[in-house]
């Protein structure tokens, strides 16, 4: 005889980890719980996330953890996976900290950096002790990012000299080291290593965000930055060194909203069981409990697609088409599970 489904996992999807994906899921859990939970809403009121968080998460193994190599935790997708599901049930600003730290930053040193690139800066970023951003998005080119006017000039000594403007730079004021995409001659795409100290690169905070607040968002200005010839990420010249970069972000985005939509709809069933109202919970309605079983299906639904992506993952079979499938689906279902607990909530809601 059927047992009654669990509402927090209603697919029993739990049964579908093995034990080693259900201890990393439990020490990300236990580190939200203990390190990020106690102070997410003081960073949230003062519009910023601890840089010193980076080194607690390389402690933990999370920066670069699908890495292999270089201090990097080699581990499945999956697992990534999970923990960025585990980071973003706390906020999403950790895990977007995580996802441009291990995919936007170390992914391409990592992917088409030279050995010497790889020794010097890996191993540091995965433990956490040098942060890094990726400068990509302009102030007039976001989703087109083909369309930058960063342009980078190598000049006959084989320097290279890097101007232009990123925007919406996570990271970009706390980082040590930049992976920034400009257009060489000729028209290449080329991405380079620039520490953030070198003279003529400046980060300017973004204050008074309205979403995505315990988070440090940067515009970052470079005005004749000359960067040695070897700065020059020498494995991709074309756009795929950026989009290939793009891909992996997704993919642990895909996950990571998951836990925002875990988040949302955990604590609207704990807020109708104890809310009163007329005469009673306002989980006895069957206008609240309808609301709440379709949060759970769709958070159910995004938690499916994740695992089904991560299998395929590892497998080797998994396509950027897929990639894309998945972040499309589960950010649109992580937005209205948010609308809807907000809503929910009513008045507490704010």
């Amino acid at each position: 005889m059927a047992t009654n489904p669990d509402p927090r996992d209603f697919l029993d999807l739990d049964s579908r980890l093995s034990d080693q994906e259900v201890l990393i899921r439990a020490t990300a859990r236990d580190w939200v719980d203990n390190e990020i939970l106690p102070h997410i809403a003081t960073w949230f009121e003062e519009g910023y996330l601890p840089k010193s968080l980076a080194k607690d998460m390389g402690d933990l193994g999370m920066l670069g953890m699908h890495l292999d190599g270089y201090g990097c935790a080699g581990s499945t997708a999956v697992e990534y996976g999970l923990a960025a599901l585990e980071l973003e049930a706390g906020d999403s600003g950790v895990r977007s900290f995580m996802s441009v730290q291990g995919s936007l930053a170390m992914f391409p040193i990592h992917a088409y950096g030279s050995d010497e690139h790889k020794e010097q800066w890996l191993p540091l970023m995965a433990r956490g002790e040098v942060v890094g951003c990726f400068g990509l998005t302009e102030p007039d080119s976001g989703s087109d990012a083909a369309a930058m006017r960063t342009t980078a000039r190598q000049e006959p000594s084989g320097d290279w000299v890097l101007n232009g403007t990123k925007m919406w730079i996570t990271n970009g004021d706390i980082a040590d080291v930049a992976v920034i995409w400009a257009r060489a001659d000729g028209g290449t795409v080329r991405g380079f290593i620039v520490p953030t100290d070198t003279p003529g690169f400046t980060a300017n905070p973004i204050k008074r965000k309205l979403s995505l607040r315990a988070s440090n968002t940067a515009e970052l200005v470079l005005d004749g930055v000359r960067l040695p010839s070897d700065a020059v990420l020498p494995g991709v010249a074309s756009m795929r060194g950026p989009l290939s970069c793009l891909t992996e972000a997704r993919f642990g985005i895909l996950w990571g909203v998951v836990g925002a939509a875990r988040a949302c709809y955990r604590a609207s069933l704990e807020y109708a069981g104890s809310r009163e109202a007329f005469g009673g919970a306002i989980s006895r309605l069957q206008i609240t409990q309808q609301r709440l079983v379709e949060m759970m299906v769709r958070v159910e639904k995004a938690g499916l697609l994740a695992l089904h992506l991560g299998r395929l993952r590892d497998e080797g079979s998994l396509t950027p088409a897929q990639v894309s499938f998945g972040k499309l689906d589960n950010v649109r279902e992580a937005l209205w599970v948010a609308r809807e607990a907000r809503s929910l909530h009513g008045a507490n809601g704010i």
